[in-house]
């Protein structure tokens, strides 16, 4: 008896042209691949390392989109020299959807430009490309070497992973958000849980999630070990996609009947505010549990947490109070169109008069590569998704991962505090 497929099966099957289940092995013709500052390591020294000086030509150069966001503005000559190259490649192979500096995270510029849509197969050399899940899209990183043959051949092979889905019910409280049902997850299950499968996340809870929300929960399914973080495409996804491209899609939806490894019910109704301890992202408590723990820093942005409704709820709570003159809190907003519209709406002006420190687009304080570097002994709460030793400075110093409520309110208190505590 043939059964029903699940959505990453179904994408796999129209990306092979077979009939793809979970555990087969299939060749995949990729929708769309995403390189960020690492154009270099792909186009030349992965090719020359397999005896290829440089392809004479990449197949559909307009599926490849580049964006330069790991390490923007350059911090060094190196960066810089690099950067140079990827404009130079990009110039010479045709790759038109490229975004230099100015214009933010990938991910969140991928979202923006409308190059993830329902139903695509997407790569990108960076593990976080996930994200695209929230758009009904199957997305996951791969490594240098794979990107190379993506943009030598256009395909790549996969295992079809088995999936697991998560149904949440129940209303969430104030001001506690879906990165603490992420974090809380993470708390509950560990870090392999979703070891190569694909996670479908559901249930009324889901529904009432905005699209930003959703992107957060996408994005962080890599910390579970997931290959795709997916959702359905219902009408806020489509009206999204619509109002960012006209290419046609069709959303993708799992089969009634269709086989999942386990289903894993979550109910928020009483979920508190959630902190992932040092120096892991499953060292998760309720903050009831945290205690006095004094911080030297504060961090809201990243691609999973710098989107304008991140950047609203820490103006709400930095609105009528001052960050902690022992804190520095940096602030960092996902893209340049986010920038934008959060200086429109005044958000810019309450975080700055508050105290903050506004930074421009960049993923720059998440891996620690130029901005926001701690010294030893130092103390960070952030909204990113991983606080392993030395992701953000000294491996000496200590990363806290929160919701921005938590991000914000933690900044004012000059400890990790309950927002809650400051509605």
């Amino acid at each position: 008896m043939i059964m029903g497929f699940t959505i990453a099966e179904k994408i796999l099957s129209k990306a092979s042209g077979t009939s793809a289940s979970a555990g087969d092995f299939v060749e995949a013709t990729i929708d769309a691949a995403m390189v960020s500052d690492y154009l270099r390591q792909v186009l030349r020294d992965n090719l020359q390392e397999s005896g290829i000086t440089e392809p004479p030509s990449i197949p559909a150069p307009e599926r490849f989109v580049v964006a330069l966001d790991h390490f923007a503005p350059a911090p060094d000559v190196q960066t810089a020299s690099d950067h140079k190259i990827a404009r130079e490649f990009a110039r010479k192979y045709g790759i038109k959807n490229f975004y230099d500096i100015r214009e933010g995270i990938a991910h969140q510029v991928f979202l923006e430009k409308g190059h993830a849509r329902p139903g695509m197969l997407i790569v990108g050399a960076d593990s976080h490309t996930t994200t695209y899940g929230a758009l009904n899209a199957a997305g996951t990183g791969i490594g240098f070497s794979e990107m190379s043959y993506v943009f030598l051949t256009g395909k790549l092979w996969f295992r079809v992973p088995e999936t697991i889905r998560f149904v949440t019910s129940g209303k969430l409280p104030v001001l506690v958000s879906s990165k603490d049902i992420m974090l809380h997850i993470l708390g509950e299950h560990g870090s392999e849980i979703a070891q190569y499968k694909s996670i479908e996340f559901s249930g009324p809870t889901i529904q009432d999630l905005s699209l930003p929300s959703r992107i957060v929960m996408s994005n962080m399914s890599v910390e579970l070990g997931a290959k795709f973080g997916i959702f359905e495409a219902d009408q806020k996804a489509i009206e999204y996609v619509s109002s960012r491209t006209n290419i046609p899609f069709v959303p993708v939806q799992s089969d009634r009947d269709a086989t999942f490894e386990r289903t894993y019910p979550i109910n928020v109704e009483n979920l508190e505010p959630q902190v992932a301890c040092p120096h892991d992202p499953t060292n998760v408590k309720p903050i009831s549990e945290i205690g006095d723990i004094p911080i030297d820093q504060a961090f809201i942005g990243s691609c999973t947490n710098g989107r304008l409704e991140d950047l609203r709820i820490a103006a709400r709570i930095l609105g009528s109070a001052r960050v902690h003159p022992e804190v520095r809190m940096l602030v960092s907003p996902a893209s340049r169109e986010t920038f934008r519209d959060a200086m429109k709406e005044g958000i810019l002006e309450v975080i700055h008069a508050a105290g903050a420190i506004v930074c421009n687009p960049t993923c720059g304080p998440c891996g620690g590569s130029h901005l926001g570097l701690l010294a030893p002994g130092e103390r960070c709460v952030s909204s990113t998704n991983r606080n392993f030793k030395g992701r953000m400075g000294s491996p000496k110093a200590e990363v806290y991962l929160g919701s921005p409520a938590t991000v914000a309110a933690s900044a004012v208190k000059g400890k990790i505090f309950d927002p809650r505590r400051l509605a």
